[in-house]
């Protein structure tokens, strides 16, 4: 009855039909789990948009805060020389009765 043991006992390097049918089984299984429905897609591509916006917004905020950033710092130099200014003109006062001054004028 037995005419070829090769047959009968699966090999590693000769599968038999059986098992080649469930590495396709396995395959296909693999491909649907992996696929993503078309919600999911539509949401990572919502969430890039929306990063993208963030992003850009972020980099306007850090640009105007720059601006502001130099700004202030002109403000602070052009009150140093006004505050020289005034010492100069008002030697005996300290910086305090200076501050009281200006105040007092306005």
């Amino acid at each position: 009855m037995c005419t070829n043991g090769v047959d009968r006992i699966p090999s590693p390097f000769h599968p038999s039909k059986r098992r080649q049918r469930s590495k396709k089984c396995k395959v296909q299984v693999i491909g649907l789990t992996c696929r993503r429905s078309g919600y999911e897609e539509w949401e990572e591509k919502h969430m890039e948009l929306k990063n993208m916006k963030l992003y850009l917004e972020n980099q306007s905020i850090v640009e105007e805060n720059e601006k502001l950033r130099k700004k202030a710092s002109l403000l602070h130099q052009e009150n140093l020389a006004l505050m020289s200014e005034l010492q100069k003109k008002f030697p005996h006062l300290d910086r305090f009765s200076n501050t009281l001054l200006l105040l007092h004028k306005h």
